[in-house]
């Protein structure tokens, strides 16, 4: 009889009691899950816990426990090694079955198709049993394609199975959802994976063609051999030369016809042919470019094209025999082009040396036509006179075209000379006596070579100062007004008389940036006019070359070397 050792009393019904101390209560857990897996495992013995019998053994038995085998077994040579577990997505990953086939969608209410054959692909991923459908996109199908069954696992019946590997061949029909699919052949990793899994396949068959593709296949193409003639070495040989005749235009035909002048244009570098009409001005004829555009033109074509009105017929290169070429433009002779007649009455001399060293058996012979069919144009521009009315280069755009444009302007001159102004002193040259006494300050801009006088406001003189001229550009006296002649900064020394409309100024001083600058232009200024602004302004020649600036007379070394910052304000 066992005794109750913590109580001292026989183990016996009523002789038990309760550990109060104790505070867990949960059954120990034998197994544990590892990746997805149950694994035996020895449980923990908590505070107030009793072990299982199993974990009352000690560690040494248990291990003998787990080291010990049957009495009878094999030779231990011979007993295959543990496998290492590996799971199916990992064996299976990237691994998929790949069947081709199609399925049959019928076609209501159409005239021209009864049925259509829509080739699919059917995928099986290995690692799930999962399947999907797609369908190749084909361009301009009009049809939606792409995926039609999205991957999942397909049933197979009502009664809840799905389809597997196994259940796959070819040469059969697979239905899902209700659309009948018929495999037809695999790739060759499908092939080999079921034949290594000990399935046989059946005899692979051919998509049937559609027959609404069918009939809108075009026919193959035929094709002609290319000529033996180097048409590269032609484009490169002759590319930029043309052939040019001056020709008359026999439109006597028409209700009002006449003789019309044009220039052909024959095109050197691909054999094209180009008609230009000649515009007489005042004609009272809209000025269309060209008269042909630029093409090659068929000299001979099939005999079936001929029935047929030349307006609408679009020869093919296939039904021209023959293209005009060179030898069919002879100067003196009358040419038929469209369903046009020519006369080539003349050529120029490119055209007149390209007979002479090619074709040395064409004679050129000008013929001389009626001087009055031919327009009465030099090619001169007569520009009419000056009205007054703005500058002369605003008015002269009035001549050169029916929208006009601003004049030109010099952005160089004006990028490099902007804010540049040479300033005089002046006073009026006048018998008046009321204008004595007048003083002005006359800027010269060196960018647009534009002039304007300010007058300098004298107390008690009655006479008002201010901007006496705007800037405008001044002309000389006795030049013309067709072809006028300005002031420029060479005319402005000391003393000189500048006659502005009528009104005559003297200059009589000018600041140290003038002297300056002309110096450093020295060969596009008059000598005499350097020589009045030294002298003026108390400034000796410049030493020569083989001079040093300390023996130059009458300079010091802290004098200003010129510029516009030492220009007075």
């Amino acid at each position: 009889m066992s005794v109750n050792t913590s109580h001292g009393l026989p183990f016996l019904p009523g002789n038990t009691f309760r550990d109060v101390t104790k505070s867990v209560f949960h059954r120990s857990q034998t197994l544990s899950y590892k990746n997805g897996y149950a694994l035996s495992r020895r449980p923990t013995v908590g505070i107030g816990q009793t072990a299982l019998a199993s974990e009352q053994l000690r560690l040494n038995e248990i291990n003998t426990l787990i080291n010990l085998t049957p009495a009878v077994t094999l030779d231990s040579d011979t007993r295959s090694p543990r496998l290492e577990f590996v799971p199916a997505h990992v064996l299976y990953d990237k691994k998929v079955l790949r069947f081709f086939g199609y399925f049959r969608q019928e076609v209501q209410d159409s005239p021209d198709e009864e049925f259509r054959i829509r080739p699919v692909v059917v995928y099986y991923y290995l690692e799930d049993d999962s399947m999907c459908v797609t369908e190749p996109m084909v361009e301009n199908s009009g049809i939606p394609q792409g995926k039609l069954v999205k991957r999942q696992r397909l049933p197979k019946n009502l009664k809840g199975e799905f389809y597997h590997w196994k259940d796959l061949n070819l040469a059969m029909d697979l239905t899902v959802y209700g659309t009948v699919y018929r495999l037809t052949h695999c790739d060759h990793f499908t092939q080999d994976y079921m034949e290594s899994q000990g399935l046989i396949l059946n005899d692979p068959e051919s998509i049937p063609s559609d027959p609404y593709m069918t009939r809108r296949t075009q026919p193959q193409r035929n094709y002609i051999t290319p000529t033996e003639y180097d048409r590269l070495k032609q484009y490169l040989t002759m590319d930029r030369k043309v052939l040019r005749f001056f020709a008359l235009w026999d439109d006597s035909d028409s209700l009002y016809g006449e003789s019309r002048p044009v220039t052909i244009h024959f095109y050197l570098s691909d054999d094209s042919v180009e008609i230009r009409e000649t515009h007489q001005p005042n004609s009272g004829r809209d000025p269309f470019p060209i008269l042909l555009r630029r093409q090659r033109l068929p000299k001979q074509i099939t005999t079936a094209c001929e029935p047929f009105p030349s307006c609408v017929l679009e020869v093919s290169p296939q039904e021209v025999q023959e293209y005009y070429s060179p030898k069919d433009f002879q100067v003196g002779e009358r040419i038929r082009l469209m369903g046009r007649c020519f006369l080539l009455y003349d050529c120029d001399e490119f055209t007149r040396k390209y007979y002479e060293e090619n074709h040395p058996e064409i004679q050129i012979k000008p013929v001389q036509v009626d001087i009055g069919t031919l327009p009465q144009h030099d090619g001169k521009r007569v520009v009419p006179p000056y009205n007054g009315f703005g500058s002369l280069e605003d008015s002269l755009q009035n001549c050169l075209s029916l929208i006009p444009e601003p004049p030109k302007k010099d952005l160089k001159r004006l990028l490099e000379n902007d804010h540049k102004v040479l300033r005089y002193a002046a006073r009026l040259d006048s018998s008046d006596p009321n204008d004595e006494g007048r003083q002005f300050i006359l800027s010269y801009y060196l960018s647009n070579d534009m002039i304007s006088i300010f007058e300098k406001t004298t107390r008690n003189s009655g006479i008002l100062g201010g901007k006496f001229l705007e800037k405008t550009r001044i002309p000389k006296p006795g030049s013309t007004v067709e072809n006028p002649e300005y002031y420029g900064m060479a005319d402005f020394a000391i003393g000189a008389t500048i006659e502005v409309f009528r009104h005559r100024f003297v200059l009589t001083d000018a600041d140290l940036y003038v002297l300056k600058y002309l110096e450093s232009v020295a060969d596009q200024i008059p000598t005499q006019t350097l020589t009045s602004l030294r002298q003026r302004l108390g400034v000796c020649e410049e030493p020569k070359p083989d001079e040093s600036p300390e023996q130059a007379p009458g300079t010091t070394s802290d004098e200003p070397t010129g510029g516009e910052q030492d220009r007075p304000e």
